[in-house]
Formats: C-alpha cells, structure tokens, sequence
C-alpha cells in the first residue's frame, strides 16, 4: 500500500530506526529494532515507540496494530547501560535535565498508550520479554508467543516495582495468588507456562510467528472497524464498572453503531450470504 505510513518506513528502515513501522491492508506492524541489545529500550527508542503507536492510533486506515521485535528477543527490558549514565546523558535514569527516567511522564510511556489505545492490537512474541518489556507486551490486547519466547517480571530482582502496568494487568489476568508469585519471585515463563495461566492466547513456531499474527490481524481486520474500537472500549470500561453502568455504557455504544453504513452492510451480508466489505462509516 503506497501511503505515507509505508513511504516513511522505507525512510526508516534505511536510516537503521530503532523503531520500525509499515502499514498495509489496513495492518501497522511496528517492529523493536535493536536486536544487538536484545531491543532493550533506549531513551530515544522510548520516544520512538510511543510516536509510532500514537500514529498508528490516528491513522484512520489502520484497523490492527501488531507490535513484534527483531532478533531473538522481544524486550529484554530497559536498557540498563544507558541507565546507569550520568548527568547530562540521554540515559532512561538520568538525572532531571537528561532526557531520562527521572523526566519521564509514565502516563505517556508504551505501555499506557498501548492500553488506551483505540485500535486493537496485538503482540507477537518473537523471543523474551522481561521487565518493561513485560509490561509493554501486557499492554496489548492479545498475545502470541514463539515457542522459545519467555516472560519474566523481574522487577524486584534489580530493586525496583513494575513500574508501567505489570502490577494492573497481572492480577487480572492471572489473579491476585499466582500475580503476587510472580511479581515477588520475579521468576522466568515459558511460552507454554504463559498460555496455561492466560499471559498469551498461543504458542506457534518461532518460523510461524509473523505469519500467525498476521493471520489474527487480517481476520479482525475484515470486521466492522467501528464495532471492534467500541467492542474494546466497552471491555475496558467494564474492567472497573458495575453490570447496570455497564449494560447503559453499550446501550450508548450501540445506538450510533447502528446507523452506520457498516452495521448497513454488515446485514445485506448476512441476508445475500457474502464476506461483507467494511469501510468505517
């Protein structure tokens, strides 16, 4: 698909980006790239990430967003030899004026974004994720996972809390027992141990992985864009709401979807026995 999106990522691919971005078929792949330092993330990788989910947020085109790593790991975390610079540095834990953690917002870091993002998205675990990229990978909406790929939340092993999300998501997805052992033991998972407790929906094979997520991403793609954006709104608004706020909250939700031309569209489908052709109007 020749658009801006894509013209930019060529720009990027051959500028080396640390941050990678392609849209088509209405699917924006961003990519961690920095696999010589296991895309652990840097200050302006930070930045970079953020933008590009920001843009893929905006771009009325794009319908799914996989995030995904190059090299054999998704997000060995935060880069820690930046973390450790001095004064003056551009380091993630550089003191106020550097650019780093002590001047980061967290509200406005990857993973936040990611959760409060409108498009559904979907991470593809090419290889560990541990501490922020943890995080990062919870802040999605669904998860696969290389069969070599890995989960830690090793957090209090280096003195510190999951400080983007982990502390949230993880006791709702796995409950408050098996969240607490895994945050107070910081100890590693395997792609299989993550899909038994619900960290990730499957294991495929590392040579399968692209593809299976695109699969995933295509086949949401095909539905009513409008719906899924509000189908996701409602789930997460549901996560801290009555049953009776929640049934008035999809009443809302549902009025304007019915006037749609896609909820049009979506019955003339049905009735004539065809794959409907969505336009998110």
């Amino acid at each position: 698909m020749a658009n801006a999106a894509s013209a930019q990522t060529a720009n990027d691919t051959d500028q080396g980006a640390e941050v990678l971005y392609e849209v088509s078929d209405h699917i924006a792949t961003i990519t961690l790239n920095r696999p010589e330092r296991m895309n652990t993330i840097s200050g302006p990788m930070l930045n970079q990430l953020t933008q590009r989910l920001v843009q893929a947020d905006a771009d009325k085109d794009v319908r799914v967003v996989i995030l995904t790593g190059t090299g054999r790991a998704f997000c060995a975390g935060l880069d820690l030899s930046e973390a450790t610079r001095s004064k003056g540095s551009d380091g993630i834990l550089s003191s106020a004026g550097g650019g780093g953690f002590n001047d980061l917002d967290l509200r406005n870091t990857p993973p936040t974004v990611l959760f409060n993002m409108g498009k559904p998205t979907i991470c593809a675990l090419n290889g560990s994720a541990a501490g922020y990229g943890m995080d990062t990978a919870l802040g999605c909406d669904i998860r696969l996972m290389a069969s070599g790929a890995k989960m830690a939340a090793a957090f209090t092993k280096r003195g510190i809390v999951p400080e983007s999300g982990g502390t949230w998501f993880l006791p709702r997805l796995v409950g408050w027992s098996k969240a607490a052992e895994l945050i107070f033991t910081g100890r590693t998972l395997t792609a299989d141990e993550c899909v038994a407790m619900g960290l990730a929906s499957a294991v495929v094979p590392e040579a399968e992985l692209a593809a299976a997520a695109r699969k995933m991403a295509v086949e949401i793609a095909s539905n009513a864009p409008l719906a899924v954006q509000a189908s996701k709104k409602l789930m997460r608004m549901g996560l801290n709401e009555t049953f009776n706020d929640h049934v008035h909250h999809v009443f809302l939700q549902l009025l304007p979807l019915v006037r749609t031309q896609d909820a049009a569209e979506g019955m003339r489908a049905f009735m004539e026995k065809r794959p409907a052709e969505f336009t998110g109007r």
